[in-house]
């Protein structure tokens, strides 16, 4: 077998060296190593993404007047706090004279200019969004969240961030302004890749009194996809399981999210009475979104866990907690994303917010769920107080319905949009084995009790 699988192997070489050049070779090369990482496709969201759409509103003397929106259009993936950051090239010698609703990081080298200094000379500029409390002067609408974006399903309301941008040394028509290149998305941390800007049909906009309508001068979109493998080396959450009818508890596997290795990499968790915690917690690393975890088997930041909890005649019971292991992080508006064929039966939900995601049509299995607003929206971090839970009210399909080889279990669970990783199938908690465990029928019962009362009496 594995002489047939040396010769395979030399021949797929040996034709690829015979039929592309070294160039080509190594871009083949790269996408046979990469091509296996399915993490940049998520076909429970086929077709989430995050679209930048740039609308001219006017032109004035040396460029134009755009309004810039960031538009979440993925089911369940959200930007949490520190916010997004966007960045992109100038097609030429453009700069911004000034910004309203955000502003640049940076302001560059404007020593070009005399008298009026722009807001931001540099060639690539990155654009934070501006903070709650801004005064009104300077705000426009959707803008001034912290750069926090909830998911489209969640929140449709705040799924959108705005913000103005006086651009100069741009031209000012149709002919001479060239969209900006190479545009970049952090939220806020890696994962996002994002097209080139394309021409589309101008944005249209109603008036306060919906009785007018105007449009943009020019539009132009890019849009950015979300890849988890390209986001962090290792998951974010972890899956363990349990059952009113096994005593056993499946864990998460051990180092789903990495390995407890403090001897080269001290620091890389902390247990929760030890000192180190107050002082790593006082100086976080700047821009590091590295989770600082509590030191567990798995070490995940957050783990979910189901538990099988009662079986009623015509229902069944589920409890679900979510805990949070991450002493760097306060998840808010997070929400999970769990598959199971019984959710089509879902009958009862305590202290989650519901929503059904029929990604093929008329097949109802996947389930979204956050927290309630200002009850348990907010997951805190590692600590007594680091949790929340629910629990979920089945009706049995009498079609379907059976508690056997792990079928009361989730196929996949996300949180915050990142799959978790599950324990193996053939680790679920299963029905006991009745060839293991025989159960004497009631009348053998009473037979043997009446059998040794009889034997005592005849005995006195």
């Amino acid at each position: 077998m594995a002489r047939s699988m040396e010769e395979a192997m030399g021949l797929a070489l040996g034709l690829i060296s015979r039929t592309c050049s070294i160039s080509k070779c190594i871009i083949f090369f790269l996408i046979l190593v990469f091509h296996p990482t399915t993490e940049a496709y998520d076909s429970l969201d086929p077709n989430g993404n995050i679209t930048i759409k740039w609308d001219i509103m006017s032109w004035t003397p040396d460029g134009y007047v755009a309004v810039v929106s960031i538009f979440n259009f993925q089911k369940y993936r959200h930007i949490q706090a520190p916010g997004w950051t966007l960045g992109w090239t100038w097609y030429k010698k453009e700069v911004i004279w000034n910004m309203v609703g955000a502003q640049t990081t940076e302001q560059g080298d404007c020593s070009r200019f005399k008298g009026n200094i722009p807001h931001c000379c540099k060639k690539k500029p990155e654009v934070v969004d501006l903070l709650p409390g801004t005064p009104y002067n300077q705000m426009v609408a959707n803008c001034c969240k912290g750069g926090v974006i909830n998911s489209w399903v969640q929140d449709p309301g705040n799924a959108v961030s705005s913000f103005q941008i006086v651009v100069g040394s741009s031209g000012s028509s149709n002919k001479t302004v060239r969209a900006p290149r190479n545009f970049t998305l952090s939220a806020p941390g890696p994962g996002y890749t994002c097209g080139p800007a394309r021409i589309v049909r101008p944005s249209k906009f109603k008036s306060a009194d919906q009785r007018r309508e105007t449009q943009a001068l020019w539009t132009w979109n890019a849009t950015c996809t979300y890849s988890q493998f390209l986001s962090q080396n290792a998951p974010a959450c972890c899956v363990s399981l349990s059952a009113f009818y096994n005593e056993t508890i499946v864990p998460c596997p051990t180092c789903s999210c990495g390995c407890q290795n403090n001897i080269t990499q001290p620091g890389s968790c902390v247990e929760g009475d030890s000192p180190y915690l107050a002082s790593a917690l006082a100086r976080p690393s700047k821009n590091s979104f590295t989770p600082l975890v509590e030191c567990t088997s798995h070490m995940c930041p957050v783990r979910i866990h189901w538990h099988v909890k009662t079986n009623y005649k015509e229902y069944w019971r589920v409890k679900v907690t979510i805990t949070n292991f991450n002493y760097r992080m306060n998840y808010t508006q997070w929400n999970l994303v769990a598959q199971h064929p019984n959710f089509d039966n879902l009958t009862q939900i305590f202290s989650f917010n519901y929503k059904s995601l029929s990604t093929y049509g008329s097949i109802n299995d996947t389930a979204m769920l956050w927290g309630i607003k200002f009850y348990n929206d907010l997951l805190m971090q590692a600590g007594p107080m680091g949790n929340v839970q629910s629990e979920f009210l089945f009706k049995k399909d009498k079609a379907s319905f059976t508690f056997d080889k792990g079928w009361a279990f989730p196929r996949r669970i996300y949180f915050n949009g990142d799959n978790c990783v599950m324990p193996p199938p053939d680790a679920y908690p299963w029905l006991p084995n009745s060839t293991s465990r025989e159960l004497i029928p009631l009348i053998q019962i009473v037979s043997a009790f009446f059998a040794a009362l009889a034997f005592l009496v005849s005995a006195v």
